[in-house]
Formats: structure tokens, C-alpha cells, sequence
């Protein structure tokens, strides 16, 4: 893996600066501890940090050929290089080198940007046009790597691999959007294309743009989407086979590695799959990485064990404390922006234990989102059935209301917790699903902000992201739409954020077979009868995988990569929730009423209601903004939150 930075001057004729391309492309050391590059040539700066994993000798970038007139920076693998290699070769290319880095390069060369639809891989990488003074950007098909893009106060174009890396440019705005914000407590990530900073933007997955000095904010074009065309028409069987030619055809093309190569291995369905292919296709051992929990309502290790212990792996394990909570000021550096996902914790772990024993490493990542794991997407099925046979004039009163008359019982079985469900009937499918997935709930969110943040907002609400997804989708079935969703916010903000910046903060390589587009192509394509059946979530991908797995791994009750957050903030992080929510850099600035802030900390300690995904969510912001913001900034934004500024940053 390696981190990119660039600045595209708004007026050619001058080099940028290259002491703060310098710290732009240094601020992401961690990406790239082995190598380091830059280019710098008329109207345009390159940094590149390198982590080598193929072709250790070659492949240096920024990768510069002035008589095709094209510079590259590239992060990423592609895992088609070697075919397309001989293909171009039969076009008469001739190659200096091996790296997939060349083969990327001479692929732009000869097609452009249509070369976006042969490449299979994860990757982010600019290209600079010499003669036509022209920038591209490119992100792959599901998001795996990141790009961040903006405009300096000059005008000028900068990216990077990471914010982090475009903070580093003094002309770069600090001010924060409202609606990002808005995003994140919704969500717990701000999803594509917004960032936490106006005018500070994610390039989408499956997008590319270009920019040349003069033009307007660039438009991204999608180059792929998921089809979703259902093929009615196959078997289980049919399915089964097939779900294991692509899974093993994936786990080959991405074992390739020219440094020590493993997996993780959390127990589940998912990694416990990944490794299982791998160990067909190699005969030494497999490295499996495991972290467990001394609270053994969060500890996998066991299932872990039997799989490495069935599948023969090489299988390293580590054990940490439940209270495992004091990365939480080291996790706002590393994500640079707020991110509410606590299995951020766990995920920093494993990949801290992994770099011990290898430098590449497969995850299962993707497994829910392609074969419908997640419980949530069996509530929205069974939810959507009884809003088709109800109209929604009848729905919304009749189930508004007695969602608004039935208690809210954190305390009781969750078969018992039907507030949730009947506020779901009353609203449509896409608005459901936002719903369910929130991390704040839109009414707890209009409960904290203060008057001045609502006016900010003018009326905007994060439900617009999956409003604006939902329009382009290709399906309209609920359970279809709700994976379609989540491929374009979840997966993306959440679930590959996580893991790309839990790995690089230790210089490790994750790469994801499941995420393979041509494997989420085919599962798109999947009827929802094999995905879902009854209370089994990937139903095909475990029958797929009954030859290679134990019964009591594939069919045991999702777990999950959680921490006991509500434990924790009833008790060694009481203290600290409340000053912060009470008095910290949350309660200083302007965006929140005290008074609500206050009542859910008093009714969390109590036990009265379960808080915890919102508190850790105001946590998490608090030490974002104690970690980018001054004192005296977040101390001036009271009562309102003055550096905010109205309008989208799409």
C-alpha cells in the first residue's frame, strides 16, 4: 500500500511548493515507510510513499514518462496485472519493470480512462497529462482505497490518500460542514462524497474525474455499478458451485505478494471462508491472525481456534483487556475525521498483531454486504412485506402513533423491543432502513442540536444520502435495495474506512477477496431466496461452504467484532463521558443543547436507557475536535457554532 498527495496549481507557468508538497506526502509516512517519491513539473506537484510488496527493486514512484507525456502515483494492487501485461505486450508495449505500477501506466497510456473497466483490483491513483496540463483521479470499484480532493483558498487542486494529508497545506479550509455532521451522527461515518470539511470532498468508489487549471469544481462520472440482475433461473446447487469457483479464483489472484502474506481469522463465517480457500490453493500452512477478549460475551478466539486447528493454519493469537479503551484519542489521529465505529478498537489490535508476523494480509470483509449476513437485512424483509400490504396514509398515523405509545425497553428481550419495528411501518422502505441503521436516531439528533445548529442545517437530514442512492438503484426489491444502499454508504464509510486506516496506521497491506468485483457482480445477481431463507442470512455462501468449515462455526449466532461499550460508559468511561459531554470541547461548541446532553448521561448512568452508540458517537467527536480544533476556536463557536456554513458539499 502507499499514500498519494498532489497540488494542481490554478495557474500553470510555476512549480507548487515543494516543502509543503513535502509535508503533505510525509504526513502519510505510515502508508508508505519504505520508499519515498516526487515530481514536480509545470503547474503540478506528485509525493508518493511507498509500502513494497511487488517487485521490491522496481515500480518507485511517482512512475514519470516525458515521452508519453505521463506522470502516475498509485496506491493499490492490481491483481489482473499479469494479463494485462501480455496484453498490451501484444500491442507492443515493452516493460522496464514487473510492478503492477508499469502495467497501470502503460494501460492509461493506450486506453485512458476506459482502462477503468479492465483493471481488478483496489486502488486510488492520479495521472497527470503533460501536454494537455490535465489531472485525473481514479477510485476502484467498491472503495476499498481512499482519495480525498479539494481547493486551496488560492484556487488550487490538492489530494491525497488520506485528510491528514491535505491538512498539511496551510491554504487548505478548517471550517466544518453541517451536513457532514448531520452525516456522521446518523451514521457514525460521513459517507461519500462529503468529508467533515466543506469543500473538502471523497472521491466516490467506482468514479473518476479530471480537472485542468481554470475549470469550475470537477464532476465525478461512474464508470460501474452494481447491476443487481436477478437470474431467477439458478439452483442452490448451481449457486454453490459457482460461489466457490469465484471465491477460490479471487483468494489466487490476490495471494500474489512478494513479502509475507496471511489472513485474518475472527472465528466467523466470512475470514473462516477466506482462509479456507487459502489453504486449498497453497500447500505450506496459512498465517491466521486471531484477538480475543477477556469477556468471553465478545471473545471468538474458540471458534478461531477450531478453524486454524481443522484447516492446519500457522494460527497467532493475543488476548486484551475489555477495558481496552485507551486508543480511543490515538483512533481521532489516525481517522482525521469523527468515526463512531467502536470495533475500530479490535480491528487497530489485529493489525497491530498481524504486522508482527506478515506484511500482506486477506480479510473477510464484504461477506454480509454480497450474501445478506447482517440480522438487519432479515427485520427490513419481514418490516417491507407489511408495508406493501398497507398503504402508507394508514401506516404512517396508525404506527406512528403506537410507536410514539410503546416504551422504549433497552432493558427487555430484544423480541420484547418493538419500538423500533413499529416506527419502521410507518415509514417507506428507504426512509425504513435509514431508520434502522442510524446510530443517533433523527428524533434523538433533533433532541441534542441546539437552535443554531438546526438553523445551520436549514432542514437537512442524512436521510437525503440514501434518498439520492435509492433513486439510482437498479432494484426495487427490499432486501436487493437495502445491500444496494449499503454498498454505497456502510461498506465504503464504515466497514473499509476502518480497515484501511487500522492496517495502514501499522504499514500492513489488508486486501479483500469477497470485494471482488466480478464476485459481487455474480452475488448481486443471486435470487434473495438464497441469500435470505427464513432466519438464515448467507444461506448459499454457508452451504457453499459446508464441505470445508464445522456446522456449529457456519450456523452459530452472528457475534460480531463489538466491544461492551454500555459496560463501559456505566462504568470506567462514566467519568469521562460526562466531562466531555458536560464540559468538553462537545459541550463548548455551540452545536448541542446542554440540557439534552446532560439527560443522556444521567439516564445511561441510571440504567434507565441504553446510550451508549450515542455517547460513544459524542465521544468520538469530542476527540476529534480536541484533536483539529484550537481551545480558543471550539470556545468562540458557543452558542452557535459560528464556523459552520449552510449549502451541500456534493
Amino acid at each position: 500500500m502507499c499514500g498519494l498527495a498532489g497540488i494542481v496549481l490554478a495557474h500553470s507557468g510555476d512549480s507548487p511548493n515543494e516543502k509543503i508538497l513535502l509535508a503533505m506526502r510525509d504526513a502519510q509516512l505510515h502508508r508508505g515507510p519504505d520508499e519515498a517519491g516526487l515530481y514536480l513539473g509545470n503547474g503540478v506537484g506528485l509525493g508518493h510513499r511507498r509500502l513494497s510488496i511487488i517487485d521490491l527493486d522496481h515500480g518507485q514512484q511517482p512512475m514519470v514518462d516525458d515521452a508519453a507525456g505521463l506522470a502516475l502515483i498509485y496506491n493499490g494492487e492490481l491483481y489482473n496485472f499479469q494479463s494485462l501485461k501480455s496484453e498490451l505486450e501484444t500491442l507492443g508495449v515493452v516493460f522496464a519493470s514487473h510492478s503492477d505500477t508499469e502495467v497501470l501506466l502503460r494501460a492509461w497510456q493506450h486506453w485512458g480512462e476506459a482502462c477503468l473497466t479492465r483493471l481488478r483490483g483496489m486502488f486510488a491513483f492520479a495521472v497527470w497529462d503533460m501536454r494537455a496540463s490535465r489531472i485525473y483521479l481514479a477510485r476502484d470499484h467498491v472503495g476499498v482505497k481512499p482519495l480525498y480532493y479539494g481547493f486551496t483558498r488560492t484556487g488550487d487542486l490538492v489530494f491525497a490518500s488520506e485528510l491528514k494529508g491535505l491538512m498539511a497545506h496551510p491554504e487548505v479550509e478548517r471550517s466544518l460542514d453541517p451536513q457532514a455532521l448531520e452525516e456522521y451522527l446518523a451514521f457514525g461515518y460521513v459517507p461519500d462524497p462529503k468529508s467533515i470539511y466543506k469543500g473538502i470532498f471523497k472521491l466516490p468508489p467506482a468514479h473518476w474525474l479530471s480537472w485542468h487549471a481554470g475549470e469550475p469544481l470537477p464532476v465525478s462520472h461512474a464508470y460501474w455499478d452494481l447491476p443487481f440482475q436477478v437470474d431467477a433461473t439458478l439452483t442452490l446447487t448451481e449457486a454453490s458451485s459457482e460461489l466457490r469457483r469465484l471465491l477460490d479464483d479471487s483468494v489466487k489472484s490476490q495471494m500474489i505478494s512478494d513479502v509475507p502474506l496471511g489472513a485474518f481469522l475472527s472465528g466467523g463465517v466470512d475470514s473462516s471462508a477466506v482462509v479456507a480457500s487459502m489453504s486449498r490453493l497453497t500447500r505450506e500452512p496459512v498465517n491466521t491472525c486471531s484477538i480475543g477478549f477477556d469477556d468471553s460475551g465478545f471473545d471468538e478466539t474458540g471458534y478461531a481456534r477450531q478453524v486454524a486447528q481443522q484447516l492446519h493454519t500457522n494460527h497467532f493469537e493475543e488476548h486484551v483487556s475489555s477495558l481496552d479503551y485507551d486508543l480511543l484519542d490515538t483512533l481521532a489521529g489516525i481517522y482525521d475525521e469523527p468515526f463512531a465505529d467502536s470495533s475500530a478498537l479490535p480491528t487497530w489490535r489485529v493489525c497491530q498483531l498481524a504486522r508482527k508476523h506478515v506484511t500482506v494480509a486477506l480479510s473477510g470483509d464484504g461477506g454480509d454486504e454480497n450474501f445478506a449476513g447482517y440480522r438487519r437485512y432479515r427485520w427490513h424483509a419481514q418490516e417491507s412485506r407489511v408495508r406493501a400490504r398497507l398503504p402508507l396514509s394508514i401506516r404512517r398515523p396508525v404506527f406512528s402513533f403506537l410507536g410514539w405509545c410503546y416504551p422504549k425497553a433497552d432493558w427487555a428481550p430484544r423480541v420484547l423491543r418493538a419500538k423500533t419495528t413499529l416506527q419502521a411501518l410507518a415509514r417507506d422502505d428507504v426512509a425504513a432502513y435509514c431508520h434502522s441503521v442510524s446510530v443517533v436516531p433523527a428524533a434523538v439528533r433533533h433532541r441534542l442540536y441546539s437552535a443554531g445548529f438546526k438553523r445551520e442545517l436549514q432542514g437537512y437530514t442524512a436521510l437525503e444520502v440514501f434518498r439520492s442512492h435509492a433513486a439510482h438503484a437498479p432494484t426495487d426489491n427490499p432486501l436487493l435495495l437495502a445491500q444496494y444502499l449499503d454498498f454505497k454508504t456502510y461498506l465504503p464509510g464504515d466497514i473499509l474506512t476502518k480497515v484501511d486506516r487500522a492496517s495502514m496506521a501499522h504499514s500492513l497491506e489488508v486486501r479483500v477477496p469477497l470485494l471482488d468485483h466480478h464476485l459481487v457482480e455474480w452475488a448481486s445477481s443471486l435470487p434473495p431466496a438464497l441469500k435470505l431463507r427464513g432466519s438464515t442470512g448467507k444461506y448459499v455462501f454457508k452451504k457453499a461452504l459446508e464441505p470445508d468449515l464445522p456446522h456449529e462455526v457456519l450456523y452459530r449466532a452472528k457475534m460480531g467484532f463489538s466491544v461492551p461499550l454500555a459496560t463501559w460508559l456505566r462504568g470506567p468511561l462514566a467519568k469521562r463521558a460526562r466531562e466531555a459531554l458536560l464540559n468538553g470541547a462537545v459541550a463548548k461548541c455551540g452545536y448541542f443543547e446542554p440540557s439534552a446532553l446532560e439527560q443522556l448521561v444521567r439516564e445511561h448512568a441510571a440504567a434507565r436507557y441504553d446510550h451508549s452508540a450515542t455517547l460513544w458517537s459524542l465521544l468520538m467527536l469530542d476527540a476529534f475536535l480536541r484533536h483539529t480544533q484550537k481551545p480558543a476556536d471550539i470556545a468562540s463557536r458557543r452558542p452557535e457554532p459560528m464556523l459552520l456554513h449552510s449549502g451541500t458539499s456534493s
